[in-house]
């Protein structure tokens, strides 16, 4: 008789089991169709995720047969929704830590106040942040390099200051950006030509670079069809919102600037970097600023000077400033890329290049280091909150002058693939060449399930991507291609120092701490990709913090993919779903018994301004 029972309870359960599904799948099917209406806006991508998570795959999900705690069943995991109210619409381009009313509160010496200074826990904001009224989508790249709709980014002041200069271009209801600059009024295209008559960017040997003071990021945004990635920051508001509008404009960017402390990224990172009158005091503090430069550049990579002081005895008239000045100003400069070993290999107009040497083998004048102040710091990765010296970072040795203090490394794109020399020579901790190459095979295992969920993830229509916890790089290797470009951000309590070795992937990222606002504009990336990365934040800050400040950085309709362990899913599917988001949980692609598991969301279409918005 119990047998009996039993096989009566299983067929009720699995009658009810089925009925969840279809109405499951009815929901889904209205609310896709609702998207694809165009009632506020949406583009369908909801309505196309559903149909491609199979509703065949749901009655895998039963947590309660596979993965339930003892004595719980699968009601236990139907938690309430928490519902996020917006907040009001004067936080619409609210940089939490870089908020200006707080910035004014810190020294102005060496541009502290332009630095992270993120609100306490008990200010931070728990709503969502409004996009202005009348956002659209942005335009498809490559489009959008020199087309931003103005209502994204309604801010005409850079139109009116930089007019000359053809940075930013009012037209109608659009920002048209003519690819001009302060120090390339022919174009970002023609100045990145002089560029290559003498550094190798044709042929993959530079395609990191780093833009200092970037202005609109024309340069990078230039850069980018020659298959170079440029990471371009300027500080906030320092001419308004040219962050947004480099993020605006489909082109890696992040808030920053070079003053206190050390920059998120890690040493010997950078095949070039650049300064286009970028208005950086490189002589001040004993030549601080170059030496951390010189830091995150690797070695052999190039560092590029255009503007005062260089050629100042033609332009001083134009700049505005006395011989004297602009004459002193060259030669400190000059003296620090001596003393860093820098060599000279190019000056012509008011541009000037120079080479770090490959190691410090070959630079005569470092053998006596008593000329020099080495740092002392045994990890020159180790740079969240540090504060910048006035020293030279060390190299690795090597055996003799002709080697790469590191490793050398394979022109791209052969590099994306290869073992970065940093895991070939043992200098992340416990993880071999072999090591490297599995996680690189899982991870295109790993996109092609994705893209058979969300199909719309290799097809460009995501253009700024974001990997929250970035590992190797391997999810951004998988998907690499000339539609969209990735942030790959590794947490400062990661538990392996990998950033260095996705630089030598030839991809860019970011160090940060998931617990504090991250230094860009809400609305600024349309995929954002999180593996694993609520299990290493438990217990270190709110799991609510860290979803509402994704949505910040989350376009209107932008989707979501997150990996993690089923019972954390469950409380981020609930949190989401508070958030205005259309979440999909399914199994893993190796099946229903693996714990972890996958959540698909898409950020649904509301703007400030109207509180009857899609709630």
């Amino acid at each position: 008789m119990a047998l009996k029972a039993s096989s009566t309870d299983n067929r009720t359960r699995s009658t009810a089991s089925i009925c969840i599904v279809i109405g499951m799948c009815c929901f889904f099917y209205i609310l896709g169709a609702w998207q694809k209406s165009g009632f506020g806006k949406g583009d369908s991508i909801a309505l196309e995720i559903t149909k491609r998570t199979d509703c065949t795959v749901l009655p895998n999900l039963s947590f309660d047969t596979h993965h339930s705690k003892a004595g719980s069943s699968s009601s236990d995991l139907v938690l309430p929704v928490k519902k996020f109210k917006p907040c009001p619409d004067r936080y619409t381009d609210y940089t939490p830590c870089q908020d200006q009313n707080r910035a004014m509160k810190f020294p102005r010496e060496n541009m502290n106040y332009r630095e992270r200074h993120c609100p306490p826990q008990k200010e931070k904001l728990h709503c969502l942040i409004p996009p202005p009224k009348g956002y659209v989508a942005p335009f498809p790249w490559p489009k959008s390099r020199d087309y931003v709709p103005f209502a994204n980014c309604p801010y005409k002041s850079l139109t009116v200051e930089k007019a000359i200069q053809n940075w930013v271009q009012y037209e109608g209801n659009v920002f048209r950006f003519p690819g001009g600059g302060t120090q390339f009024p022919q174009g970002a295209d023609k100045y990145i030509d002089q560029l290559a008559s003498v550094i190798p960017i044709a042929n993959g040997t530079v395609r990191t670079a780093l833009d200092t003071g970037c202005g609109v990021a024309s340069w990078g945004a230039y850069l980018l069809k020659r298959n170079v990635l440029a990471m371009s920051f300027a500080p906030r508001d320092s001419h308004e919102a040219q962050v947004q509008f480099a993020l605006e404009r489909g082109v890696p960017a992040v808030i920053g600037v070079l003053g206190t402390i050390k920059l998120p990224y890690p040493s010997r990172a950078f095949d070039m970097a650049h300064c286009s009158r970028c208005l950086i005091p490189w002589g001040a503090n004993d030549g601080m600023y170059m030496m951390e430069v010189d830091r995150v550049l690797r070695p052999g990579g190039y560092w590029v000077l255009s503007g005062p002081p260089i050629n100042w005895k033609v332009n001083y008239k134009g700049w505005q400033r006395t011989k004297e000045d602009l004459e002193a100003e060259q030669n400190r400069i000059e003296e620090i890329a001596e003393l860093l070993c820098w060599e000279k290999i190019s000056e012509k107009g008011e541009m000037a290049i120079w080479r770090k040497r490959v190691n410090t083998e070959s630079c005569p004048s470092r053998q006596d280091e008593s000329t020099v102040q080495m740092c002392e710091s045994t990890n020159p990765d180790d740079v969240w909150y540090k504060k910048m010296k006035a020293c030279v970072t060390p190299l690795p040795d090597v055996k003799d002058e002709s080697e790469v203090a590191g490793g050398a490394i394979k022109p791209f794109p052969d590099r994306l693939n290869a073992v970065p020399p940093r895991i070939a020579n043992g200098l992340i901790p416990r993880v071999s060449s072999q090591a490297f190459q599995k996680d690189n095979k899982m991870w295109k295992k790993h996109v092609k399930a994705y893209s058979t969920v969300n199909k719309y993830l290799l097809t460009g229509r995501y253009r700024n991507i974001m990997d929250m916890n970035a590992g190797f790089g391997g999810f951004a290797a998988a998907i690499e291609s000339p539609k969209s470009w990735v942030m790959n951000v590794v947490p400062t309590i990661a538990k392996m120092p990998t950033l260095g070795a996705v630089y030598e992937r030839g991809l860019i990222g970011i160090y940060h701490d998931w617990c504090e606002g991250f230094s860009t504009y809400p609305r600024t990336y349309d995929l954002i990709h999180a593996s694993g990365l609520f299990t290493l934040y438990k217990n270190k800050c709110s799991m609510e913090d860290v979803l509402l400040e994704m949505d910040r950085i989350l376009r209107p309709e932008g989707a979501v993919i997150v990996r993690d362990d089923v019972d954390v899913l469950t409380k981020v599917n609930s949190l989401a779903q508070g958030m205005r988001w259309n979440t999909k949980l399914v199994d893993h692609e190796d099946g229903p018994l693996v714990r972890e598991k996958i959540l698909y969301a898409v950020k649904q279409y509301w703007v400030g301004g109207n509180q009857t918005a899609v709630a």
